[in-house]
């Protein structure tokens, strides 16, 4: 116990005597009977941006799944272990959830890392090997002329989001229940210094500002 970081420990007392008094109910008719949010979303493990937070939402209301960059793979079910690919079907086809929302956003390391090639493709080296599901084969990544590097990142970090909508609809069971109507794809973007959240219109394929939105 005398290990566990003080910064949990403390974090959980504050939880327990300030904000779990207010929720109580709602956490034993979780418990009772079980979860059911009607979103996912797939964010990137940067401490920085948690969904939670960014949404504030409360217990049970965010099915959250988080890897390096917010990517997803193309579908394919083969013998290997899948974590995006179980978190996607277990929202879909157990939960049902009725949005799925990709959240990208600035500053993100590994994007960062997979531009400046720190995380080089070799045996071993998992995070090489994560981003380098990022491009198809023969697709070239690279800084346009009178393109800013600040510019260049974001534009990639933007990209990802794409990449990994397109790839959500290679898996079957999402498919699907986006043409029968059940499911609703999303993308969106976070600023961390601003704190800003961009949300992708579906119509122009562009990131519109929540709060100019509003």
């Amino acid at each position: 116990m005398s290990s566990f970081p003080p910064l949990l420990l403390d974090g959980y007392r504050t939880f327990r005597t300030q904000r779990l008094p207010t929720e109580q109910s709602r956490y034993r008719e979780l418990s009772e009977r079980g979860q059911s949010p009607e979103i996912m979303v797939i964010g990137c493990c940067d401490s920085r941006v948690s969904p939670e937070v960014i949404f504030d939402a409360g217990p049970g209301e965010l099915f959250v799944m988080r890897n390096i960059a917010n990517l997803v793979p193309v579908y394919q079910p083969d013998a290997n272990a899948h974590g995006v690919s179980a978190a996607l079907e277990y929202a879909a086809s157990v939960l049902r959830v009725k949005h799925i929302v990709v959240l990208g956003h600035a500053q993100c390391g590994g994007i960062r890392a997979f531009i400046d090639k720190a995380a080089p493709l070799s045996p071993g080296d998992f995070i090489g090997k994560w981003m380098a599901m990022f491009i198809k084969p023969g697709e070239v990544v690279e800084q346009r002329s009178h393109e800013t590097m600040q510019k260049f990142v974001e534009r990639i970090e933007k990209a990802a989001v794409f990449r990994s909508l397109e790839n959500l609809m290679t898996f079957p069971f999402v498919r699907k229940a986006v043409e029968r109507g059940d499911m609703r794809l999303h993308g969106a973007y976070f600023g961390v210094a601003e704190g800003s959240l961009f949300v992708l219109d579906e119509a122009t394929k562009e990131f519109r500002s929540v709060v100019k939105a509003a």
